[in-house]
């Protein structure tokens, strides 16, 4: 790893090259664990930007028109290199982004398919023919490439997330501009310039820009090149960039914040529902947008529900993400450690009890369980993002579904419950994007929609929807013949 920190993970991926940044500033990232510098980069400034900008330009042209076998070719290899590297990018992610090995796995393999189901979409770009109410016409429509996409990469699953739109759009014709997280500029970022740089793509096709926002950031999305901005991330830079985007008359695909629910229905099989509510809240650390943000159980199982749980989470590993065993590593830095303490004294102050109270070391935050909160209440109201649990008692179930509700996000959510059809019938009135019943709210399959409503974003991912996302279509009408016009 130093190394690799002391050769191109230390510069720019422009047109193909390994350089340095054009900016005075610099980006340095840091284990979140134990505070070691992991790399320091000179950023990117407006020139950097335009020469990424104008390299996957020229680059896309060329690829687009690169016949389908070559284009599979490459793919088969990307696949191969992803392999190759698998223990190198589970490092990185451990160190730089503080995920435990499971985490890290968890997310290079999930990586690894949306890869895969990427490369189906070479074959999957189709067009229609369509009659025409016209005499002797016959009316095409062709899908083809947006041209640029500008993707900026988060730092919580840094590299799944940031591969969730980079693989779509080359598979469907596009060139890529990456801008990565500040925290975590290897992992949401040049980690892709080497890979495929290494799985033989043309220069140019996929860029990296590690830069300030201050400095890039507006520019990044107002450029004239990219016809798309993806990104993931918080609710407040999202608005931004559609302000931007929307100025500019260019698509977005936006996943945003969540404050995701699970509601434990009283012939719910309360130890299952503890034991997927413990994973769903506690998987790294709760830095997931997916991540359960408030827990609400009917009252007639709620003592029962939190002792169980409890029992579950009071177990739970925490320390050092190298370690196999460990469940809870480091939050991202301190900030978001400060940030969340603010929100739990809040939240006592206003009446939460401490079921279970945690402890902080450096990055690093024991699990906390508050109950008889309210929906109100800072804890249950702003998006945690973070190892602490809030459980919210609810007389029934349609109570349980209001303060589901009550929420400006809609990401997704979970629902536990014997009654199969019944949860299906309630998940329908849980305005967000996905729920799942009888499992928690963390997931994402590569075929399967991903997206939010409300403030959790606009558009969705993965298969099909992200070939909608990053493809425009072209009508073509074709006149066999001559047409007459009442002239």
């Amino acid at each position: 790893m130093e190394q690799l920190a002391q050769q191109q993970f230390t510069k720019q991926f422009i047109n193909g090259e390994w350089k340095d940044g054009s900016s005075t500033k610099s980006i340095t990232s840091y284990n979140p664990y134990n505070g070691e510098e992991l790399v320091t980069i000179q950023a990117a400034n407006q020139q950097d930007l335009d020469d990424a900008y104008e390299a996957a330009a020229r680059a896309q042209k060329v690829w687009e028109a690169t016949p389908l076998v070559e284009k599979q070719q490459r793919f088969e290899q990307l696949v191969a290199v992803l392999q190759s590297k698998r223990e190198l990018i589970i490092d990185w992610l451990i160190n730089e982004a503080g995920g435990t090995k499971l985490k890290a796995t968890s997310e290079f393999n999930s990586a690894l398919r949306i890869v895969k189901e990427s490369a189906s979409f070479l074959t999957r770009l189709t067009g229609q023919i369509l009659p025409s109410y016209v005499p002797n016409k016959e009316n095409r429509v062709y899908r083809t490439a947006k041209g640029v996409i500008g993707v900026i990469g988060p730092w919580n699953f840094p590299f799944l997330l940031s591969m969730r739109s980079i693989a779509p759009a080359i598979a469907t014709g596009n060139g890529v501009v990456i801008k990565p997280a500040s925290d975590t500029p290897v992992t949401s970022g040049l980690l892709f310039g080497e890979i495929f740089e290494e799985a033989g793509f043309p220069a140019g096709l996929v860029n990296v820009i590690v830069g300030r926002g201050s400095e890039i950031g507006d520019a990044f999305v107002q450029h004239p090149i990219p016809s798309l901005i993806s990104f993931t991330g918080s609710t407040e830079v999202g608005r931004r960039i559609g302000e931007l985007a929307g100025y500019h008359l260019k698509d977005v695909a936006l996943e945003l914040g969540g404050n995701n629910v699970m509601v434990v229905l009283k012939d719910a099989n309360i130890e299952r529902a503890a034991r997927a509510a413990a994973f769903g809240k506690f998987m790294h650390q709760g830095q997931i947008c997916m991540a359960l943000n408030r827990i609400i159980v009917e009252k007639d199982v709620h003592d029962e529900f939190v002792e169980a749980f409890t029992a579950i989470v009071s177990k739970l590993k925490v320390g050092d993400p190298h370690d196999d065993a460990t469940f809870i590593g480091p939050l991202i830095n301190r900030e978001q450690v400060d940030r969340i303490l603010v929100d739990v004294e809040a939240s006592i102050q206003q009446g939460a009890h401490v079921q279970l109270q945690g402890t902080v070391n450096g990055c690093v935050l024991t699990p906390t369980i508050l109950t008889n909160v309210k929906n109100d209440m800072p804890i249950a109201s702003n998006e945690i993002f973070g190892p602490v649990a809030c459980i919210i008692q609810a007389d029934d179930e349609a109570q349980a579904i209001a303060i589901a509700n009550d929420s400006p996000y809609g990401l997704t959510g979970s629902i536990f419950t014997e009654n199969l059809h019944h949860g299906v019938e309630l998940a329908k009135q849980i305005k967000s994007g996905m729920v799942h019943i009888n499992d928690q709210s963390v997931n994402d399959e590569a075929h399967v929609p991903f997206g939010g409503e409300k403030d959790s974003g606009v558009g969705r991912f993965n298969g099909e929807w992200a070939i909608d996302k990053f493809t425009t279509v072209k009508w073509i009408g074709v006149q066999n013949g001559y047409r007459e016009y009442p002239l």
